[in-house]
């Protein structure tokens, strides 16, 4: 009778949804259409315990990553405390060094007008020490270092704002000082012939997470490094920044770079968990999975591309001005065409 086989197969497919076993196979009896049955559903059984575990091993990867994230955040943080002290000791000090430094320059100045011929023991050593040179180099030595102080406290900002990956809350958000503050961070590589524009426009500060903000932007910001460290020497790198409202609820940023670009086919795969181009070891395909994460689930707002092969890339992210509870997809921006 076909009733049996048919109820064997039942039973087999309610054990597995019951259970989640997808160990479970069907017994394989006969060639006709009830062998076949049984063989698709043992295929389809396979298959989801395939997904399974490629989604536990992504998800076992997410968990991993955001856990160095955190953990490098933590490290970051501690670090920019441990600096900052000393920086604004130092930074502070300065300000009081160039009103003393002035005021002995100023005394030096006088005792030379009022002093027309001193000994010659002080002639002579005010000319081993070329004193006309030092009169005019030290105040801008004195300059150099406050403006290199303060670089340390800008980079040091930046860097506690990164570390900032674990807000429970979302807060008011500048996102050109993130910009920046990523550039400041990304500087090192930036100088390797790399040509960086910003457009910045009339953006008000918005609700999100700076520190997941921070993460996009340096994911997005290095892949156009990278994407421009790969064309010829000959050629012009560059990569542009611009930042506008559009219409009365989002707030575009837009990355463009002039690099080789993405292929159509890998343009479908860019959001996937693990997808990389990069050679083994330098990327781990995570990057631009957990920046449209970030974006789309954390902030409400869109992640798109637009790619051509050897003209270059643009990512537009698009965040709202009015975070409201709806979710993501129910509201499209204009000119949004998700690669």
């Amino acid at each position: 009778s076909i009733a049996t086989p048919i109820q064997n197969l039942t039973h087999v497919a309610r054990r597995v949804t019951q259970e989640s076993n997808f160990e479970l196979q069907a017994e394989v009896k006969t060639q006709d259409e009830v062998g076949v049955l049984a063989v698709s559903l043992n295929q389809l059984i396979q298959r989801v315990n395939t997904l399974l575990k490629e989604q536990k091993a992504e998800q076992a990867t997410r968990l991993l990553e955001n856990e160095k994230m955190s953990s490098l955040g933590q490290m970051l943080a501690g670090v920019a405390h441990e600096i900052n002290n000393p920086v604004n000791f130092i930074y502070g000090n300065l300000i009081h060094a160039d009103e003393y430094i002035r005021d002995l320059l100023e005394i030096l100045e006088l005792y030379q007008e009022k002093i027309l011929d001193p000994p010659s023991e002080i002639r002579d050593r005010a000319e081993e020490l070329e004193i006309e040179y030092l009169i005019e180099d030290l105040p801008n030595l004195v300059n150099s270092m406050q403006v290199g102080a303060d670089r340390v406290r800008q980079i040091v900002l930046s860097l506690k704002n990164f570390s900032r990956l674990d807000d429970t809350e979302p807060h008011p958000v500048n996102v050109q000082e993130c910009i920046e503050s990523t550039l400041l961070i990304l500087n090192n590589r930036i100088k390797k012939g790399i040509q960086i524009s910003c457009q910045y426009g009339n953006i008000p500060p918005i609700p999100g997470y700076t520190g997941l903000l921070y993460q996009v932007f340096m994911n997005i910001i290095t892949n156009a490094i990278d994407a421009l460290l790969e064309i010829p020497e000959s050629r012009d790198k560059q990569i542009k920044i611009t930042t506008e409202c559009q219409q009365p609820e989002w707030l575009v940023i837009r990355i463009a770079d002039n690099g080789m670009g993405i292929s159509p086919e890998n343009q479908a795969k860019i959001y996937d968990a693990f997808f990389t181009t990069k050679p083994r070891g330098v990327g781990t395909g995570l990057g631009l999975a957990i920046s449209y994460q970030i974006i789309v689930e954390k902030h409400n707002g869109k992640l798109t591309c637009d790619s051509q092969v050897d003209k270059g890339t643009e990512f537009t992210i698009f965040l709202p001005l009015h975070p409201t509870a709806e979710d993501a997809s129910s509201a499209t921006p204009a000119n949004c065409s998700t690669c």
